[in-house]
């Protein structure tokens, strides 16, 4: 293997997944600096080099990985979510789709001035966004409430409708048969979905029926979903071109919402999965390109890209959502969620190479113009989506909020502490009387398992950014966690910690394993039987703003050593857990919210 090789190949992975940290770390569009990052090594740098690299590999490869990002999408779409966007979500998928199609049609012709032949072609392509480019858009956004489930939908099941789309009307094309085309279209997609769907179904009940007769073990449970993918995805493209992504997507929803067998394990590797490979398409998308795609003396072109963003996409929406209960800040927000990716990318250049053999003209007009599209919507989208999500309302990038695992006494203090300084709270028990005081309260408060599978569907989460497992029993703190992490990020799993960790002298061998619990709230002797004792004997939360004339020293000067320190609120808005790991060290100016005794005249946080 040649050092240029290898040298691509790395910066392939070096540069996706470093483009990933970063977009975690400083908050911006990760898709955006995959994109960024794939134009350094591609045309400008000339490091990487993909139709080299990889010859005629390239679209096998991408389309093979394509068809594993879409089933781990399928993995996320589950029927429950219907039940109040179903209507919206079908519109959009169906006549909202034809909509587009046609209106890229014609904008194409009239403002890019393509042959209109080539036009529907291109209008077809550009009904796919898919979650290479959705998914990382949501995960930095956020959205709450329908909207998140509405893009999610959408992006995941448009992409192999479109693709379907795009090669019926390619075969149509390509066959000169313009007579009767629309019913020839038509026919073609419904004939692929129902192929699609079959296949789908069929592989989800192997995938079960092998799960549930116990016939591959744990370690083969991952490869052998991958295997199973990537066999269906060919054999339904065998039997009826370009139905492999519709069988993907149906076989992982399908997964989804069976209730058979655990696909947690599945899930999980498919998550981490997806996240190396649309660091790697999205770097080797932007590695192709070339310097005449960015071209910005292209007139026509660019405006064809303002056109689809500026009236395409809202016309789409607004007639979509007609009779929804969707508000004008919910529509808009689904009206500036159209990026197109991968996908496109991929169909455009096979469909070029076929094309220009058959005597196609404007072949490469076509692709440049998909290209720009592709710039143009990452670009656009992926800068303003999120700052035009807060300002609507929609989203909570940083959700502050606490869920309580438990909501004895303690933890409704605590609550209603944080409740005062705007936090949302959510509090859950199996302890009816628990629950009914908290209510009194005026807290959210829910008789429901923390355990249970369909909690965060059952139970309101919006603005709740971290767990605290605050039961009486080890146990159940620690499989709250594990039960949230994919949620949460283990970062913001927080729990109780045992009575083994205040002991002197601790005995390792009876300490739960670092990877299944949380991080241990307040301090290590602060389990839930010394809590409730200083709860007992007249403790109270209690809520102090620190200055330079009182500091936190001179705080814990006047209240005595007993002083658990739980939460500091460093600015308005953020919110800071104490933890036995890294223990707090609060600086004048902030908030803190601790457990203490009383002196005379405190009133503390009263239930």
């Amino acid at each position: 293997m040649s050092h240029e090789m290898i040298l691509g190949l790395a910066s392939i992975i070096v540069l996706g997944i470093c483009s990933q940290w970063l977009a975690w770390r400083f908050h911006l569009p990760a898709i955006l600096l995959l994109l960024v990052s794939g134009l350094l090594a591609g045309p400008i740098g000339g490091i990487l080099r993909p139709d080299a690299l990889f010859g005629e590999l390239l679209f096998p490869i991408v389309s093979v990985s394509v068809a594993l990002i879409l089933f781990e999408g399928g993995l996320s779409l589950h029927f429950r979510e219907l039940r109040s966007v179903g209507r919206v979500i079908l519109s959009l998928t169906s006549y909202g789709l034809i909509f587009t199609w046609l209106a890229a049609a014609l904008a194409a012709h009239w403002l890019a001035g393509v042959d209109l032949r080539m036009a529907a072609l291109g209008g077809a392509i550009l009904t796919v966004s898919g979650p290479t480019v959705i998914v990382p858009l949501l995960r930095q956004i956020r959205p709450i409430g329908s909207v998140a489930s509405i893009a999610k939908w959408e992006g995941i099941v448009n992409d192999p409708i479109g693709a379907i789309l795009a090669v019926v009307v390619f075969n149509v094309l390509a066959a000169g048969t313009m007579e009767n085309g629309a019913g020839i279209v038509i026919k073609g997609v419904l004939l692929s979905l129902v192929v699609g769907a079959v296949f789908g179904i069929l592989a989800a009940a192997v995938m079960v029926l092998l799960l549930k007769t116990y016939s591959i073990p744990d370690y083969l449970q991952n490869p052998m979903s991958l295997m199973l993918v990537v066999a269906i995805y060919v054999a339904a493209d065998y039997v009826q071109p370009e139905t492999g992504l519709a069988a993907v997507t149906v076989m992982g929803i399908a997964l989804a919402n069976q209730h058979f067998v655990s696909i947690r394990q599945i899930v999980e590797f498919k998550e981490n999965l997806r996240v190396i490979l649309i660091s790697s398409l999205f770097i080797i998308l932007a590695a192709r390109l070339t310097l005449a795609d960015l071209a910005v003396n292209d007139l026509g072109g660019w405006m064809f890209v303002a056109f689809l963003i500026l009236i395409v996409r809202p016309l789409t929406v607004l007639i979509s959502s007609v009779g929804s209960k969707l508000n004008w800040r919910e529509k808009l927000f689904l009206s500036w969620m159209a990026p197109r990716g991968i996908v496109a990318a991929a169909v455009v250049s096979v469909f070029a190479i076929h094309l220009a053999e058959i005597g196609f003209p404007e072949t490469d007009r076509l692709v440049s113009l998909i290209f720009k599209v592709i710039l143009g919507t990452v670009a656009v989208y992926g800068l303003t989506a999120p700052v035009l999500a807060r300002r609507l309302g929609v989203a909570r990038p940083d959700p502050q909020g606490v869920l309580f695992a438990g909501a004895h006494p303690l933890a409704q203090q605590l609550a209603l502490a944080l409740k005062a300084e705007g936090f949302p709270t959510v509090l859950v028990d199996t302890n009816f009387a628990n629950v009914t005081e908290a209510r009194q309260n005026d807290l959210k408060a829910y008789i429901t398992n923390i355990l249970a599978e369909d909690l965060h569907y059952d139970v309101p989460l919006e603005g709740i950014g971290r767990l605290l497992s605050m039961t009486p029993n080890d146990e159940v703190n620690a499989l709250a966690g594990l039960h949230f992490i994919d949620l949460f990020g283990r970062s913001q799993i927080y729990q109780l910690p045992p009575v083994e960790m205040s002991r002197p002298r601790r005995d390792t061998r009876r300490q739960m394993a670092g990877y299944l619990r949380g991080r241990y709230l307040f301090g290590d002797d602060a389990n839930y039987t010394m809590l409730r004792s200083m709860l007992s004997s007249g403790a109270v939360v209690k809520k102090t703003q620190l200055s330079e004339e009182f500091t936190w020293e001179d705080f814990r000067a006047l209240y005595g050593e007993q002083v658990v320190l739980a939460f500091v609120i460093p600015e308005p808005g953020r919110l800071r857990v104490n933890t036995s790991e890294s223990e707090l060290e609060p600086q004048p100016g902030q908030t803190v919210i601790c457990l203490v005794y009383p002196l005379e005249g405190d009133k503390g946080v009263r239930r």
